[in-house]
C-alpha cells in the first residue's frame, strides 16, 4: 500500500476520478445520501487529498483535508468496501492527521465511529446532530 497526500493541482486525473467515484458509490449510493459531494472545496488551494493506493495503483481509501483557517477539517473519509476490515482506515487517518500539521483538527464523525476516532486522539467537541439522516458527532484533535 502507498499513501499519497497531494494538493489538487498534483492530483493525477485517474486518482481524482477514482476518488470521486468511490465517494459517490459509498456516500450517495451505499448510504443513500443525496447531497452535493462535489461542493467546490476539492479545488481550494489549502485542500489536501489523501489517497490510499494498493500495489496495483487501485484506490483503496480516500480522505480530504480542508484548511478552515484556525483549524484543519478532515472529511470524506472512505474505504472501498473490498478493503474494509483490514486496518487500512487507521493508516488512512494517520496520513490525513499528518497532512494536517500544526493546528487543531476537526471532523464530523458518523456517530457509530466516534469511538474509533477517539483511538486516534479525537475527543467529542459538541452535541450530536443529524445530517442526511445519519447521526454525526463533532470531534476535535487538540494540538496546543
Amino acid at each position: 500500500m502507498l499513501v499519497l497526500a497531494v494538493p489538487f493541482p498534483d492530483l493525477d486525473p485517474r486518482h481524482a476520478y477514482a476518488a470521486w467515484q468511490l465517494r459517490q458509490r459509498v456516500f450517495v449510493l451505499e448510504q443513500a445520501c443525496l447531497y452535493p459531494d462535489l461542493d467546490g472545496r476539492d479545488t481550494e488551494p489549502g485542500t489536501t487529498h489523501v489517497l490510499l493506493l494498493t500495489d496495483d495503483d487501485t484506490l483503496a481509501g480516500y480522505a480530504r483535508v480542508l484548511d478552515d483557517g484556525s483549524h484543519w477539517r478532515i472529511g470524506r473519509v472512505v474505504l472501498d468496501p473490498a478493503h474494509r476490515g483490514q486496518g487500512l482506515a487507521d493508516r488512512l487517518m494517520r496520513a490525513a492527521i499528518e497532512a494536517a500539521a500544526g493546528r487543531d483538527v476537526v471532523l464530523d464523525a458518523q456517530s457509530p465511529l466516534a469511538g474509533w476516532y477517539a483511538t486516534l486522539g479525537f475527543a467529542v467537541d459538541g452535541p450530536e446532530f443529524v445530517e442526511d439522516d445519519i447521526a454525526h458527532t463533532p470531534m476535535r484533535l487538540t494540538r496546543r
